[in-house]
């Protein structure tokens, strides 16, 4: 059985990932995992405000929480039930260490089809991704 890693953030572009991994893989083990980026938490004034960084945490985990029942339901479309799981860390980074650290045989992930200088400052999950891999990854457009 192939083990299959499928990072959802909410975007359209993680969700047609997941459908795709849900069509292509659907007799392997699908994980979905959502990345909580500890990073957001600091570009806020509310960040210095004492107790902001739970409560930030908390939200954070919820809106996980409600990714994954998201997922399930269109998982169930397919009859397939979905593993989760929540980290904690940079997206990119983080992906690829859970896979890598988990035995997964391959990362299937949405572009969000940045171009231009928003993808030179920012850079691309996706690219960093592909790039630091050890499994294959499919990006889905």
């Amino acid at each position: 059985m192939t083990r299959i890693l499928v990072p959802i953030d909410g975007s359209e572009q993680s969700t047609d990932a997941l459908e795709y991994a849900l069509e292509e893989f659907q007799s392997d083990d699908i994980t979905v995992i959502h990345v909580i980026d500890p990073i957001e938490a600091g570009y806020t004034a509310q960040a210095t405000v004492p107790g902001y960084s739970e409560e930030w945490y908390e939200q954070a985990e919820a809106e996980a929480e409600s990714l994954f029942e998201q997922a399930q339901d269109l998982a169930d479309e397919y009859d397939v039930a979905l593993d989760t799981v929540t980290e904690v860390g940079r997206p990119s980074r983080t992906v690829v260490n859970y896979a890598d650290e988990n035995d997964y045989d391959h990362i299937v992930m949405g572009s969000h089809g940045r171009s231009g200088v928003s993808r030179i400052l920012l850079g691309s999950v996706a690219e960093n991704v592909v790039r630091r891999s050890p499994v294959p990854v499919t990006i889905v457009r």
